[in-house]
């Protein structure tokens, strides 16, 4: 094919001219998307020529391609922040070549500005806030119109009956932009930087934190304070400007062209109001900055800076830029953070690691699914195998000692990461370091830690290989091998009530018996909870689900596929046996008694139940908080078939809403469809009407699930937090009574896991806080449960 279209180009036909002609400007796009892009990647020529190379070229272009560049260099300020001062450089050379594509570029930043608050993207936001700032040192915005729009920024705080949320981001975007333009501002304008300041400490003074200890990684603030976000930074800004604004760690391209930058003409900023507070706008959630390592922790070559110093704020801020960039490739997202700027004067590895761990432990969520902080991890591993691998074992070593006062929820995270990571390097671990763990009650954070991670282990991996990896001492912590647990299968069940119908059932299953002939079968079983002389009835009947469940998990026990199809075939019996509350419990109690060695069957079958609706999602939540579970409540495994639970509550309620949403769109187009073809004939009138009137009803019948789907979702809800807050007081007034003191390592984590559960699902939680308010969370509740409920209400307050 390209040999013909060459010989075409020699041609004299008019048809390949035209062909070329048509496609040339969109390569000629390609081209000046590819150039700017790349620009500031490695490259034999120095960036500052090969940025005057590039703006050479678009200047060139402008006439032609004005509306393409100025979107390329949008979207740039927008989704490649980390490389926000090459292209602030790129833009102040066109301003000074060319003064009206400067003032097109910053009119169409404050629009974009505009369009990404209105749409919620606040973090984009901030990076395009940024962009214009450091577009002051460019020459390109004049100084004074940067202050009144920051201005305009901290008056947010004086506004009334606005969420706390709100004017911390006003803030936030203020503060974390003076790092790179606050020597400039203040040259110009100290007076009013002075006073913006002073109104900044004064909100940062009487804004409320109620929502810290939630979010903290570790509530021991040694030997690294845990510090709230914008109290971080505001300390970082005041050492920055007792250093006379002088920070050692941004690129600033721009330096090398003073002297043709500062020969250009400046526009000022278009006044910029804040867009007013409206209920659909979704701030950013408060966070903590995670800190795990300082300068003690890096003892040979560069030094960290300290944690109060602007460099440290933004060396994280540019590598989690990185991250946010590139994140969905793993091999691209660890070599751009390996060949960061200014690597050789930082020690790159140390803070990597932490801005991982840092995204990976963020509370409410991490920004990213967390598996691919594991993938990126194992990467960076790859590419630096000489020195990462340290710094990331010194990490795990540290978070390992530090196990008493992490939070439950990053212990878990931390669970998952590690088995992940351990499954790619064959499982070798220096185990004996952690021996300490053995002389510990089995329920203390460390030995629990690793009972866990090596049960994480077994999932991706076996149970002899486990019991072959970790030394003989570790025995009590290596989990029990997955058996299951067939009662009428054991030595004497043959006197077990029971046993008999068992035997029938069982031979039943195996001659391919079907639904209805189980069921007969079944009618044999005797009602423990009935008195010989009651008649049979249709009651509950514990021991017929005993007896039908244990047999059939038995049968199928080889695998989860034949448990899957078992579960499909006999679903009608399964159904009739559960067909009311005490059912639906039992057969989970059952579940529980046959696996209990193996948590990802039971897992897995829950799942699988709640998919079936064999059981509902109220039924699971009964059944973690029953007395039969208290022996595991605070395994991990029962805490995912929780939040798993919940999830897919909140999937359903979703499916359904959106099926309602899209009738009701459907039917508004035939309406309106109906308004405009009002001249056309009548049996066209008719058949739309009937439509109309079939739309209509579905939409009733949608209507009506969902709001049953909602009723069952606050049900859900209520359940689990009414269960939370029976088992916290009971342990409450017993500690009291008995003058023992209430903090144990059961309270730690069943308080954690009441915040883990707000957390997690807090979009959810918020529609129904009056509810909860009203029946639960009252004022007469003990101050410690109470205290957690507060702290989720303060998140975006």
């Amino acid at each position: 094919m390209s040999r013909r279209r060459h010989s075409d180009e020699g041609d004299a036909g008019s048809q390949p001219h035209k062909r070329r002609r048509t496609s040339e400007p969109i390569e000629i796009e390609d081209r000046l998307e590819s150039l700017i892009c790349r620009v500031g990647e490695k490259s034999t020529s120095s960036l500052e020529s090969n940025l005057e190379g590039l703006a050479g070229v678009l200047e060139a272009d402008l006439p032609n391609y004005k509306s393409k560049i100025l979107r390329i260099l949008c979207a740039v300020a927008r989704l490649l922040p980390e490389k926000l001062t090459v292209y602030t450089t790129l833009v102040g050379l066109l301003n000074a070549r060319n003064y009206n594509f400067g003032g097109e570029f910053v009119e169409a930043m404050i629009r974009q500005l505009k369009e990404t608050l209105k749409s919620n993207l606040y973090t984009e936001a901030v990076y395009l806030v940024r962009f214009l700032s450091d577009l002051v040192n460019c020459h390109v915005i004049a100084a004074p119109s940067m202050v009144a729009m920051f201005e305009n920024f901290v008056s947010v705080t004086q506004e009334e009956d606005i969420p706390q949320v709100r004017s911390d981001w006003y803030v936030y975007v203020v503060l974390s932009s003076l790092p790179w333009v606050g020597k400039e501002l203040y040259e110009k304008k100290d007076v009013e930087m002075d006073r913006l300041l002073n109104q900044i400490e004064g909100y940062l003074k009487r804004r409320q934190k109620i929502h810290v200890p939630m979010l903290q990684v570790w509530t021991a603030e040694k030997p690294h304070p845990q510090e709230e976000y914008l109290d971080c930074l505001w300390a970082q800004v005041q050492k920055l400007k007792k250093d006379r604004w002088q920070e050692r760690h941004i690129l600033r391209p721009y330096i090398a062209f003073d002297s043709v930058l500062c020969e250009a003409l400046q526009h000022n900023l278009p006044p910029f109001t804040p867009p007013a507070h409206s209920d659909d706008a979704v701030y950013p959630m408060p966070h903590v900055v995670f800190r795990m390592f300082d300068y003690t922790d890096a003892p040979e070559g560069p030094v960290m800076p300290g944690s109060h110093s602007v460099e440290r704020f933004v060396i994280e801020e540019n590598l989690h830029c990185i991250i946010k960039s590139h994140w969905r490739e793993r091999k691209t997202c660890a070599a751009q953070l390996l060949s960061y700027p200014g690597k050789n004067k930082i020690p790159l590895n140390y803070h990597i690691v932490e801005v991982i761990f840092g995204e990976l432990f963020q509370l409410p969520v991490p920004p990213h699914i967390d598996v691919m902080y594991t993938a990126l991890l194992i990467e960076l591993c790859k590419l630096q195998p000489g020195s990462l691998p340290q710094v990331l074992a010194q990490a795990t070593e540290m978070m390992y000692m530090r196990l008493d006062t992490m939070n439950t929820t990053c212990i878990d995270r931390l669970i998952s990461w590690f088995s992940h990571h351990l499954s790619n390097f064959q499982f070798r671990w220096s185990w004996d370091d952690w021996a300490d763990c053995l002389t510990q009650d089995l329920e203390k954070p460390k030995p629990k830690f690793v009972k866990e991670v090596l049960e994480k282990c077994m999932r991706l991996s076996y149970h002899q290989r486990i019991v072959d990896i970790v030394p003989a001492s570790f025995s009590a912590l290596i989990p029990a091998e997955p058996l299951c647990f067939y009662k009428y299968g054991e030595e004497n069940s043959t006197s077990l009530p029971g046993f008999p119908v068992a035997t029938t059932v069982s031979n039943a299953i195996k001659n391919r018996a079907s639904n209805e002939e189980i069921l007969i079968v079944l009618k044999d079983v005797p009602n423990p909870n009935q008195d010989d002389d009651d008649d049979e009835g249709d009651g509950f009947n514990p021991l017929k689900i005993e007896v039908f469940l244990q047999t059939l998990l038995h049968l199928a026990a080889k695998s989860f596929s034949h448990s899957f199809s078992a579960l499909a075939k006999f679903h009608e019996v399964l159904k009739a046996l559960t067909d009311c509350d005490e059912g639906k419990l039992h057969i989970l109690r059952v579940l529980y008694e046959f696996w209990k060695n193996h948590p990802e069957m039971i897992s897995v079958l829950v799942d699988k139940f709640i998919r079936t609706q064999i059981v509902d999602c109220a039924a699971v939540a009964n059944w973690v908080f029953s007395p039969e579970m208290a022996h595991d409540f605070t395994r991990f495994y029962v805490w995912e078939i929780l939040h798993s639970t919940i999830r897919k509550m909140n999937k359903h309620v979703q499916k359904i809403q959106k099926e309602l949403d899209e009738a009701k769109e459907k039917l508004e187009k035939q309406q309106n469809k109906k308004q405009r073809d009002s001249g056309d004939e009548e049996d066209m009138e008719k058949n739309s009407e009937d439509e109309e009137g079939q739309l209509e009803e579905q939409i009733e019948r949608l209507q009506e699930k969902v709001e049953s789907a909602q009723s069952e979702q606050k049900n859900l809800f209520l359940v689990i937090f009414q269960r939370f807050i029976m088992l916290l007081t009971e342990h409450l007034v017993r500690c009291e009574t008995s003058g023992v003191d209430i903090n144990t390592t059961w309270y730690k984590n069943c308080i954690e896991r009441l915040q883990q559960i707000f957390l997690m699902h807090h979009v959810i939680i918020q529609q129904y806080m009056g509810t909860l308010e009203n029946l639960l969370f009252t004022a007469e509740l003990d101050h410690h449960i109470l205290a957690v409920y507060q702290q989720f209400c303060a998140l975006q307050l």
